[in-house]
């Protein structure tokens, strides 16, 4: 009787409204953002030529170590397991996972860390759309696609019209992790916890160099608009607190 109470307690039933009311806007918002990445067909050509772009201006500047990550790796199989086990299972799962834990356990940490999402994806979105890049492993032929050569089957997990493959420039995949590793050494308690938090987004910045499917400077790219949306957050943060600390019930 007691649990059933608690169950159905005031509270609890806008928690969970709450969490719910969350939890679609955040689905709808990957939505988006697949259908958007996905509909933007690039020309292989201009792909092609951008990517070219980039290798140049890695040149220039001193970052053209892609194929000097990667080396380690297509000569161990325990490195190449390891570099698509963090690619492939390292990110949607680990940010699904995350919010999950945030929207329930640390409501703040959540906010910050879906507003950030939001600002970096829509401002990916809009990269994606106006420079499409072909990623190093569709370019480069001295480069291997390790994560196609060890499981083909995952390029087919995500359906064709929810997918472009010349959207890598930026890599959210490194920005995301960067971001879903704030919120974690933010809202962790532990130290082991945090230390997930921290290893992260580095081991997501080797995984993408290092199974072909990033530039350097797309994973700079990344970095800078998932802090743009982390700031961005932040401010709104302050907003929030701000109208709290004004309102009636606060006084």
């Amino acid at each position: 009787m007691a649990l059933a109470t608690e169950i159905t307690s005031p509270v609890t039933v806008s928690r969970l409204r709450w969490v719910l009311g969350q939890v679609l806007l955040v689905a709808s918002g990957v939505f988006v953002y697949f259908r958007i990445r996905g509909i933007t067909d690039a020309s292989v050509e201009v792909a092609h030529a951008h990517a070219s772009e980039i290798v140049r201006a890695e040149r220039w500047l001193g970052l053209d170590v892609e194929a000097t990550v990667q080396a380690p790796v297509v000569s161990s199989q325990t490195l190449a397991t390891a570099a698509n086990w963090v690619y492939v299972w390292g990110h949607w799962p680990v940010i699904v996972a995350t919010m999950a834990w945030l929207v329930w356990r640390h409501r703040d940490a959540f906010r910050r860390l879906r507003d950030a999402m939001l600002v970096s994806g829509f401002l990916g979105m809009i990269v994606f759309v106006s420079y499409p890049v072909a990623p190093p492993r569709l370019f480069d032929r001295g480069l291997v696609d390790t994560v196609t050569e060890s499981s083909e089957a995952y390029r087919y997990l995500q359906p064709p019209a929810f997918v472009n493959q010349y959207a890598a420039m930026p890599s959210l995949h490194a920005g995301w992790d960067l971001l879903v590793g704030l919120a974690i050494l933010g809202a962790a308690t532990t130290i082991g916890v945090k230390t997930i938090g921290a290893l992260m987004p580095v081991l997501m910045t080797w995984a993408v160099v290092a199974t072909a499917n990033h530039y350097i400077l797309d994973v700079v790219a990344g970095i800078a608009l998932a802090l743009i949306g982390h700031a961005v957050a932040l401010w709104l943060e302050s907003r929030r607190t701000s109208r709290r600390a004004g309102s009636p019930e606060a006084t």
